[in-house]
């Protein structure tokens, strides 16, 4: 009776975001409102392979950006390495580090750095290009800290500097994520809840928004265009994962099989509400495979990924990967080596 109820749950659910996905197919969304939508992007192949399902997957410095309380996970010692090869040449990287300071406490430094690549320089007077080449360039540092309440309660906090550069001009601000995870104790559940990019409203500044005027208006001889304010993409992230198999499975006890599914339901502040279903076997916890989709969103779809673990002496390496299906704007390939110690 209890595995049939657990199946029901389940189900349940896996049901809820693709119904309200429905119930959203024909509401105006706010696409275009807020600024640095680079923060969105998923950063690590584990993550990326389970279809961006994240939130309640208590992974140490791999899931900072998806709920900053996956920093009390860390066992010891962790980094991350990884490399993304985005649509239309845009490619970034990831990088971080953390620690456990005293079993209860936590802490983490999180780097991303993305490049659009060379594009020409346009104008009016020449629009086949002037000759002169720029590039975006975006950055986002965090620091992270987190703390193990209970045995099953862990909460943590982001404080994170972010730029975003185009050409001559550049914006600049500080944001917070915050986040906690949750083992229920019912049927296995964890829950997970995060609210991302919390900070003020940002503008664009710089050189490129300069222009000739007369010195009384401006001293310099230059005056500033005064540009609009955007917010953040501030987004609210709820998740739910169960090990359905393994050896604390909620249906099926393995000792060398696992098996762990999650899902997630997203709410930017300017989109729609839409889901990330995924799931990750794991043998001996060594060779792994994942799989999963997005539901609802407007680019991604299906994605799939692979990891491999090794232990040499007190050390710990993974190599994972992930491809993901964005339909018309093609697919990418994602990269990432973390190590434990």
């Amino acid at each position: 009776m209890n595995m049939i109820l657990r199946y029901i749950i389940l189900l349940a659910l896996f049901s809820t975001v693709y119904m309200q996905n429905e119930e959203n197919v024909d509401e105006v969304t706010k696409v275009g409102t807020a600024a640095a939508n680079w923060l969105k992007l998923e950063t690590n192949p584990r993550a990326i392979g389970m279809g961006g399902a994240f939130t309640s997957i208590g992974s140490g410095v791999l899931g900072i950006p998806y709920n900053p309380a996956s920093v009390a996970f860390i066992k010891n010692q962790e980094g991350f390495l990884s490399k993304t090869n985005y649509v239309a040449d845009i490619s970034y990287q990831v990088l971080g580090y953390g620690r456990n300071l005293s079993g209860i406490d936590f802490i983490a430094f999180h780097g991303f750095f993305l490049d659009s690549g060379d594009m020409d320089v346009t104008t009016a007077e020449y629009p086949d290009g002037t000759g002169e080449r720029y590039s975006v360039k975006a950055m986002c540092l965090r620091a992270s800290f987190g703390k193990r309440i209970t045995n099953r309660l862990r909460i943590g906090v982001t404080g994170k500097f972010i730029r975003e550069e185009i050409y001559t001009t550049f914006m600049q601000s500080f944001a917070l994520d915050v986040g906690s995870n949750f083992n229920t104790g019912i049927f296995g559940f964890v829950l997970g809840m995060s609210i991302n990019n919390l900070g003020p409203e940002v503008n664009f500044t710089g050189d490129g928004l300069e222009f000739p005027c007369d010195e009384e208006d401006a001293p310099s001889g230059n005056c500033e265009k005064i540009v609009d304010s955007f917010i953040l993409p501030l987004t609210f992230r709820l998740g739910l994962s169960n090990e359905i198999m393994g050896p604390e499975g909620s249906i099926i006890k393995s000792k060398d099989h696992k098996l762990l599914v999650a899902m997630d339901a997203i709410n930017p502040i300017d989109y729609t509400l839409y889901g990330a279903v995924g799931m990750e076997y794991n043998f001996n916890d060594m060779f792994f495979l994942r799989g999963g989709t997005h539901v609802g969103h407007d680019t991604a779809d299906w994605s799939a990924g692979a990891g491999l673990k090794m232990e040499i002496n007190d050390y710990t390496f993974g190599l994972d990967y992930a491809y993901v299906n964005y339909g018309i704007l093609n697919y990418t390939h994602q990269f990432g080596l973390n190590f434990e110690f």
